[in-house]
């Protein structure tokens, strides 16, 4: 059996062209013949590939010959070609340079023109730079690179250092896009709030931090161990418009704040995508780390903001398990008073019901017991067993004193809000971490970043998870999926 495949191309003045783009035999059907093979369907594709785009360019270039003035064809002065990368390969197109028609001014150095400047201004075609940054996304550069490879003719010059860098470009373009940065974001008054139509429901979210290993300099120095990488999730509890029993809606987002300089106006617009107002209710969870808790700050007006529970009660973890390890005094405490684990209970109840002043008073009371762990009644030193024990509990004391102190504002009552069924920790931002962040650029990958290469890289790919890249890359090229092919969300847990 013999298959000629062939293309017709009719042109707008009723011209019918006929190509053969191949030829395929078939022996006697067996269940490796059926159908195209991979390679096959690989040519076919770059053939016909080859003969549309050259067909398109050859008909727009006979159309935009004629000086728009007078209607005379302009002269050629030069007949070259020009590569232009397409999902189907490379294709190499006619790219004349036509001298200017005398009937226009023009300067001395703009005698010619190549009109297939104003028709391609790049040279790669939006739906391969589409897959390309998506997949680079999702996976390393040189898998992407590779994916490609195997299922789309692409020459051989393409490789995992152009991908990045097509990566990084349409990166840097998506934050050109980005408003200025103000401490206030908000503009409106008290009136103008309360003039608003009714929200959407609850918005709540959530901030971490995680930590990439720096790349060594050119020369091998290493420019920074490590630095970090805050990433968040915003799940918005329902919309008013929606049907009824519809789950949360939530996206996410990540940055390197090393580098940023946009940081709260890239939170606030994520949230505003997801229709925020100024009189809807906004509760920002953070582990009490200096950087995440800072980057809200002043952003809302009406934001609520909580301690994560989890984190508050690591520590207190971590102090009972000191306690486990000290010895036994039947001497010590000195006064009448509850035990060292008693003492840590009591410090973990007031701040189960936000009674920070109360927790430090707890506290304090704890560090002053274990600060005289070696002395005697006199006031005397003696050494005691367990000294480097109560020491080191002391520490965490302290530590833990400076950590209620600095997030005081931020401690709520969790007993109750545990009660109303809300949220009272950041549980849902650590798997966000994990899939936006770690399974990218740090679990079982010996990976190195510069913060600037991870935070463009991370902008693309909070993109693509949130289902929002292909609406971006449209918004850049008016033609790019006219129809859009409704590519969901990538999924992640929490």
């Amino acid at each position: 059996m013999q298959i000629t495949i062939t293309i017709q191309i009719q042109t707008d003045d009723g011209t019918q062209q006929q190509h053969v783009l191949t030829t395929l035999a078939r022996e006697a059907a067996s269940i490796e013949t059926l159908g195209l093979t991979l390679a096959e369907s690989k040519q076919l594709l770059q053939q016909t590939q080859q003969a549309l785009v050259t067909h398109q360019v050859i008909a727009y270039l006979a159309q935009h010959r004629p000086c728009p003035t007078c209607a005379t064809p302009r002269r050629i002065k030069q007949q070259t070609t020009a590569p232009f990368r397409t999902l189907f390969g490379r294709v190499a197109v006619a790219n004349p340079r036509w001298y200017q028609c005398a009937c226009q001014p023009h300067a001395t150095n703009t005698k010619t023109v190549r009109p297939l400047a104003q028709l391609l201004p790049e040279r790669v075609s939006p739906e391969l730079r589409y897959l390309e940054t998506k997949w680079a996304s999702l996976m390393a550069y040189d898998l992407a690179t590779r994916l490609i490879h195997e299922v789309l003719p692409i020459d051989a010059t393409h490789n995992a250092t152009t991908v990045r860098n097509h990566l990084l470009h349409d990166a840097q373009r998506l934050e050109q896009q980005l408003g200025d940065d103000r401490v206030m974001v908000w503009d409106t008054c008290q009136a103008e709030r309360d003039r608003l139509p009714m929200p959407d429901g609850p918005l709540s979210v959530g901030l971490d931090g995680a930590i990439l290993r720096a790349r060594r300099g050119s020369c091998g120095a290493q420019t920074a161990n490590l630095f970090e990488v805050i990433a968040g999730k915003s799940i918005l509890a329902f919309r008013r418009d929606a049907p009824e029993g519809m789950p949360p809606t939530s996206k996410c987002f990540a940055l390197v704040q090393r580098y940023d300089r946009k940081p709260r106006r890239r939170l606030f617009d994520l949230l505003r995508s997801q229709g925020m107002q100024a009189n809807q209710h906004v509760t920002f969870f953070t582990d009490g780390g200096d950087t995440v808790r800072r980057l809200p700050d002043d952003l809302y007006p009406q934001a609520e903001h909580v301690l994560d529970w989890f984190h508050l009660t690591m520590r207190l973890t971590v102090l009972q398990q000191c306690a486990r390890g000290l010895p036994v005094r039947p001497d010590y405490p000195p006064w009448d008073g509850p035990s060292l684990t008693d003492s840590i209970e009591r410090i973990k109840h007031h701040l189960w019901h936000g009674n920070t002043a109360s927790a430090l008073e707890a506290v304090d009371t704890l560090a002053e017991w274990l600060d005289g762990w070696d002395y005697d009644e006199d006031g005397a030193i003696t050494i005691q067993p367990g000294s480097a024990a109560a020491a080191t509990m002391g520490r965490y004391v302290h530590d833990l004193s400076t950590y209620i102190d600095h997030n005081s504002g931020s401690i709520i009552n969790y007993g109750e809000r545990y009660r109303q069924g809300e949220r009272i920790s950041t549980s849902f931002v650590e798997s966000t971490v994990n899939y936006v962040v770690s399974k990218r650029m740090v679990k079982k990958q010996q990976m190195q970043w510069t913060p600037k290469g991870a935070h463009l890289l991370l902008q693309v790919r909070t993109q693509v998870l949130n289902g929002d890249w292909e609406a971006t890359v449209r918004g850049w090229y008016a033609g790019f999926r006219s129809e859009p092919m409704g590519t969901p969300a990538m999924p992640f847990s929490g």
